[in-house]
């Protein structure tokens, strides 16, 4: 009897619960279960755009491979910064489109491609490389301000020593020895022992000495 009481007392409170509580914990479990299928669904839809990218990207590499046309070259890659611009293989694109400006002597086209890299591309070693790049365009140009204005993207610590390095270049270029030798002084603190331009770099400041 005690038993049957106590259930009783138990579905009532449990119809108070609902009645004062359910609709809210109702909400709120179907608020989750729609937050977990969006992320679901966003990652699904990534994969595929990933996937689609990197298709896009092989066909550029293969037309850029057999000297096709270079506009042919160009849509695929405006192809992959308008539709595709959040991808690796977008970066992947314009970094190869403008090593072949650079390799041309279309500086300023090159920097345009490394500029748009910057701008839409977040990730830590992708953003290290496309202004360490920039900076060796304009350097290339003779464009000094330019070079160490790239130079001056925030990049994480563990990239500091490659812009470091060309900052010393840019410096070396200018012919201001004594801050090239202090800034490959830095990079030579902030390298690895076993790094594999720890080498080059020291023959950069002895010879400043």
């Amino acid at each position: 009897m005690a038993a049957h009481i106590q259930e009783q007392e138990e579905l009532e409170n449990f119809k108070y619960f609902w009645k004062s509580w359910g609709r809210w914990l109702f909400a709120a479990l179907v608020a989750a279960a729609i937050g977990y299928l969006g992320y679901v669904l966003y990652q699904s839809h990534q994969v595929k755009k990933d996937q689609e990218a990197a298709g896009v990207l092989t066909q550029l590499v293969e037309k850029a491979q057999s000297n096709a046309d270079a506009k042919a070259v160009n849509a695929d890659l405006q192809n992959l910064q308008q539709n595709y611009s959040g991808t690796i293989a977008a970066a992947q694109a314009t970094f190869m489109v403008a090593g072949t400006e650079f390799d041309k002597g279309s500086y300023d086209t090159a920097a345009n491609h490394l500029n748009w890299v910057l701008k839409n591309q977040p990730d830590p070693v992708v953003q290290a490389m496309a202004a360490q790049r920039l900076a060796v365009v304009r350097l290339q140009q003779n464009k000094y301000e330019e070079a160490l204005a790239a130079l001056n993207t925030k990049v994480a610590p563990a990239f500091e020593p490659l812009l470091l390095e060309t900052k010393g270049d840019v410096y070396l270029a200018q012919g201001k020895n004594k801050e090239a030798l202090q800034v490959y002084e830095q990079v030579l603190a902030q390298l690895p022992k076993d790094a594999a331009n720890r080498e080059s770099v020291q023959f950069k400041a002895d010879q400043l000495k």
